[in-house]
């Protein structure tokens, strides 16, 4: 039974989550502030984090950098801005999911299903992946390079992986959206640009001209191995 944290300042709304969500097996923790959720996340073994952007103390972006900083837990954005800058920067804190206000409660419960679940896929899986220095551990869902750990969310380690599965394939923007954030996404295929950006910062030597995730330019993306190249 996972343990979701519901952050949002609206009883009415934590009330209304908390129902769908226990309904479904789920075991439900809420906070109305800031500082109550950063509490919880001190306290319990949270597995996917349900944050409201707006919050009377702390900011959602400020909650979602302070989780980031320790976690990679999954965390699911609630917010009343549209706009496609406000998603962009969501995903670049730290977030995995972004669903706008009014939404349905069954399209959350159904979001919720879809990220553990994509999280959960890796937990089974036992392989090593070595490519230079770069160093992946599917079990245990472990980054390092050069023997130092990376930190990253859910959203990015799923997309690192998927491109190393295959080296030397090329991926559509479409194809890692369905991969990395699962068919119910609804934002813009662009939404990848951000995860890639992100990883690329994490892993490269230099982001600017990286070695690792190459653009193929109208396309995708595609993961190569330096060491296979220079043979």
């Amino acid at each position: 039974m996972s343990a979701i944290l519901i952050v949002d300042d609206e009883p009415q709304m934590l009330e209304i989550l908390s129902s769908y969500l226990q309904k479904e097996g789920y075991h439900v923790f809420t906070a109305e502030n800031g500082q109550a959720a950063l509490d919880y996340m001190d306290t319990y073994s949270i597995e996917l984090v349900i944050l409201d952007l707006m919050l009377p103390d702390i900011s959602g972006e400020e909650i979602c950098r302070e989780i980031r900083k320790t976690s990679r837990v999954p965390l699911l954005m609630l917010t009343a801005k549209s706009g496609e800058a406000d998603r962009v920067r969501g995903l670049e804190i730290g977030a995995d999911d972004y669903l706008v206000k009014p939404f349905s409660p069954r399209e959350l419960v159904a979001r919720v299903r879809a990220i553990l679940r994509r999280s959960g896929e890796y937990q089974v899986l036992s392989d090593i992946v070595e490519m230079g220095d770069l160093l992946v551990s599917l079990r245990e869902k472990r980054v390092t390079k050069k023997g130092k750990p990376i930190d990253m969310t859910p959203s990015e380690f799923r997309l690192l992986t998927t491109l190393l599965r295959y080296p030397g394939r090329t991926w559509t923007r479409d194809e890692l959206v369905e991969e990395v954030l699962g068919l119910d996404f609804e934002g813009n295929d662009r939404t990848i640009d951000t995860h890639v950006k992100n990883v690329r910062q994490k892993i490269e030597d230099d982001p600017r001209q990286p070695e690792l995730i190459k653009t193929v330019y109208g396309i995708g993306y595609r993961f190569d191995d330096p060491s296979r190249n220079r043979r």
